[in-house]
C-alpha cells in the first residue's frame, strides 16, 4: 500500500459526523420506541465548523478554541444537522498544506467549504481570563454568500456548556427563523458534560506526545465513564500504534448508535486481521456491509470494506466470495490500484497466472509509480514464460526508478502466507460515500415533501443525488442529475467537473476535458486542474498537462496529488507520455 495516493477529488478523505445517520437509522429498523416518540428533526444544511480563535493573551487556554469547534459539532449532530467532523476539517486543510490550527480567513473558509459542498461555515472568537468567558460565533453562507448576524455569550467560564449550548441554538436560529425548536426543546437532545472532561478531552485530541494523549484521554473517561468519544479516542491511538489488543476494549465500548461506531466496527474488523484471526473479521465486515446496505436506500457500496472482507474470505480459504467482493471494490473505486493487485495476489495464490498478469497490469495502470505493481506484474509474466513481455516492463520499471526501482519478491506457491504478507489490508475507511448516501436519502425525503424548492436548492440536490449514484455506480442515472444541476444553474463549476469524471470512466476523454475547461472558467481549482492533467497525459498530451499541474501547484503548493504528478512528469519528461 503506497503511502500517498493520488486518487480522484470526489473520494476525498474526509471522516464525517453523517455516520450518526446509520446508528439513528439502524434503531428505527429495530423498532426503537425513543426513535418512534421523536418526530424526525429539522435539517437546515450541512455544517462546516472551525476552531474558535483565541483573542485573548493566554495560550494555555488555546483549547477552549478547538473545545467550542468539537463542542459546536456535537450538538449540531444531536440536534440532526448534518456536519463535517473535526478530522473531516483536519484532512481537508491537510491537503492544501495548511496546519491544523492555522488562523483562516473568510475567504479561504469559503473555499474549503465550497470544495467540500457544505452549506455553512461556522467560526468565531472567544476572550478568557480562565475565569470568565466571552464567545462570538458566526455563520457563514455559502450559497447564496452572506455573512449572517454574530452571536455572543458572556459567562463564567464554569458555566462554558450552558453558555455554548445557547450559542449554538442561536446560530441554527440565524439559519432559519422558523426553526422550530426552542432552547428547552434543543437542550433536551444533548448530552450532559463537564467541562472538566471536555477539557481533558481536547487536551488529548491536540497533545503531540503520544503519552501525554493517553493521559488526557483516561482523564476524560475517568471524569465521564460514559461518555463514547474518548474512549474512541484511546482506541485510535493505540490502533495507530499497531497496539490491536489494547485498541479493542476501546472501540467495543463505542454504542452502535453513536456517529463513530461505524468507524470502531471497522477498526475492530482490521485488527482481527492483524491479529490473525479472519473468521471474527469476516463477521464483522459482513455485518457492516449487510447493516449499510439496508439501511441506506441505493444499497452503495464501500471500498474499504468489500476489500477488507474479501481478504478475510481468501484467508479462510473461501476464493469464490473473495474474488466476488474485491471485484467489486475494484469496479467501485476505479482510481484506486490496492483492489487490482489484491485480486492479482489471489489468482496468484491459485495458480492462475494469466489472470494475476491482468490484474497487476491494471494496478500499473491505475498507479503507474507503485514499483510493488510493476515487480508483480513482472513476476507474474516470468513465471507464464513470456520472457519479452516481462523484460520491457523490466526495462520501462529502471527508467522510472533506476536499479533499485523493483522489490525483490521472495514468494512460494506453495504456502499461503507467503502471498497474505503481501496483501492490502485497508486500515483507513474513506467515509465520503457513506456521507453522500445518507444526505442523498435526506434530499429525497425533503423532495417529497416539498416541491417548491428554491433554484440553488435544487442545483444541490441534483449535485448531491449525482454523486449518490455515482458511488453506486449508476453513471446514466448521475449524469441525468449533473444535467439537471446545470439546467438550473449553467456554471455551477461542480456539476462540470462531475460530469467531467463521467465522461473520462466511459473513455470520452475530450468531452471530459472540456467539462474540466467549463468547470474552471467558474471556479478555480486545484483538484479538478490535477485531473485534467491526467486526461491530457492519457491523450499524450505531455505539454498540456505539465501547464496544468503546474497551475494546481501554483494553487496548492502542499496538494499531494498536483505535486505527486509534477514530480512524476519531471521524471519521465524524456519520453512524457503517461506510464
Amino acid at each position: 500500500m503506497r503511502p500517498l495516493r493520488m486518487r480522484h477529488f470526489r473520494r476525498a478523505l474526509v471522516a464525517l459526523c453523517f455516520l450518526a445517520g446509520v446508528g439513528r437509522l439502524a434503531a428505527q429498523q429495530s423498532g426503537s420506541t425513543a426513535s418512534a416518540a421523536h418526530p424526525p428533526l429539522p435539517q437546515e444544511g450541512v455544517f462546516l465548523v472551525f476552531p474558535f480563535e483565541n483573542a485573548g493573551s493566554a495560550p494555555r487556554l488555546d483549547w477552549i478554541g478547538e473545545g467550542l469547534e468539537e463542542l459546536t459539532i456535537q450538538r449540531l449532530s444531536a440536534a440532526g444537522q448534518q456536519v463535517f467532523s473535526r478530522s473531516g476539517r483536519i484532512n481537508e486543510m491537510d491537503r492544501y498544506g495548511l496546519p491544523a490550527f492555522a488562523k483562516l480567513s473568510r475567504a479561504t473558509m469559503l473555499h474549503i467549504a465550497q470544495e467540500l459542498d457544505a452549506d455553512f461555515v461556522v467560526f468565531g472568537n472567544f476572550t478568557s481570563d480562565g475565569k470568565s468567558l466571552t464567545v462570538n460565533a458566526r455563520v457563514l453562507r455559502v450559497s447564496p454568500i452572506a455573512l449572517l448576524p454574530v452571536a455572543t455569550e458572556n459567562g463564567q467560564l464554569s458555566s462554558l456548556m450552558d453558555l455554548h449550548m445557547h450559542l449554538v441554538w442561536q446560530l441554527l436560529y440565524t439559519t432559519d427563523h422558523a426553526y422550530p425548536l426552542s432552547l428547552a426543546e434543543f437542550s433536551k437532545l444533548q448530552r450532559p458534560l463537564s467541562v472538566a472532561a471536555l477539557e481533558q478531552y481536547i487536551r488529548g485530541l491536540i497533545a503531540n506526545d503520544d503519552e501525554v494523549r493517553l493521559r488526557d484521554l483516561r482523564e476524560a473517561i475517568r471524569l465521564e465513564p460514559d461518555w463514547p468519544d474518548p474512549a474512541f479516542a484511546l482506541g485510535e491511538v493505540y490502533f495507530q500504534r499497531n497496539d490491536c489488543s489494547a485498541a479493542l476494549p476501546w472501540f467495543t465500548r463505542i454504542p452502535r448508535n453513536h456517529e463513530r461506531s461505524v468507524e470502531a466496527l471497522f477498526s475492530m474488523g482490521v485488527c482481527r486481521l492483524r491479529l490473525g484471526q479472519p473468521d471474527k473479521a469476516q463477521e464483522i465486515f459482513a455485518s457492516l456491509q449487510e447493516d449499510l446496505r439496508h439501511n441506506l436506500i441505493s444499497g452503495a457500496d464501500l471500498p474499504e470494506i468489500l476489500n477488507n472482507l474479501g481478504l478475510s474470505l481468501a484467508r479462510q480459504g473461501n476464493f469464490p466470495p473473495a474474488l466476488s467482493a474485491l471485484g467489486r471494490a475494484r469496479d467501485v473505486d476505479p482510481d484506486e490500484d490496492d483492489y487490482p493487485f489484491n485480486l492479482g495476489l489471489l489468482a496468484l495464490e491459485q495458480n492462475e497466472l494469466a489472470v494475476a498478469a491482468t490484474h497487476f497490469e491494471e494496478a500499473v495502470h491505475r498507479e503507474p509509480d507503485n514499483a510493488e505493481d510493476r515487480a508483480f506484474l513482472i513476476y507474474a509474466l516470468d513465471k507464464q514464460g513470456k520472457k519479452s513481455e516481462a523484460d520491457a516492463w523490466r526495462t520501462a520499471a529502471d527508467e522510472v526508478g533506476g536499479e533499485k526501482g523493483l522489490p525483490f519478491l521472495k514468494l512460494d506457491s506453495k504456502d499461503a502466507n507467503s502471498f497474505v504478507k503481501f496483501q492490502r489490508v485497508k486500515a483507513v475507511l474513506d467515509t465520503t460515500s457513506l456521507r453522500l448516501e445518507l444526505d442523498g436519502s435526506r434530499l429525497r425525503r425533503v423532495a417529497d415533501s416539498d416541491s417548491s424548492a428554491s433554484a440553488t436548492d435544487s442545483t444541490v440536490a441534483h449535485l448531491r443525488r449525482g454523486r449518490q449514484e455515482v458511488v453506486a455506480g449508476r453513471l446514466d442515472a448521475a449524469e441525468q442529475e449533473f444535467r439537471a444541476a446545470l439546467a438550473s444553474d449553467p456554471r455551477n463549476a461542480s456539476a462540470h467537473s462531475e460530469l467531467g469524471d463521467i465522461y473520462r470512466r466511459r473513455g470520452k476523454l475530450d468531452d471530459a476535458a472540456n467539462e474540466l475547461q467549463l468547470s474552471l472558467a467558474s471556479r478555480d481549482s486545484a483538484a479538478v486542474r490535477t485531473t485534467l492533467a491526467r486526461i491530457y497525459l492519457e491523450q499524450k498530451k505531455p505539454e498540456l498537462a505539465r501547464i496544468e499541474v503546474e497551475k494546481a501547484v501554483k494553487l496548492a503548493p502542499h496538494y499531494p496529488p498536483a505535486t505527486e504528478l509534477l514530480e512524476h512528469l519531471q521524471k519521465n519528461k524524456p519520453t512524457g507520455g503517461a506510464q
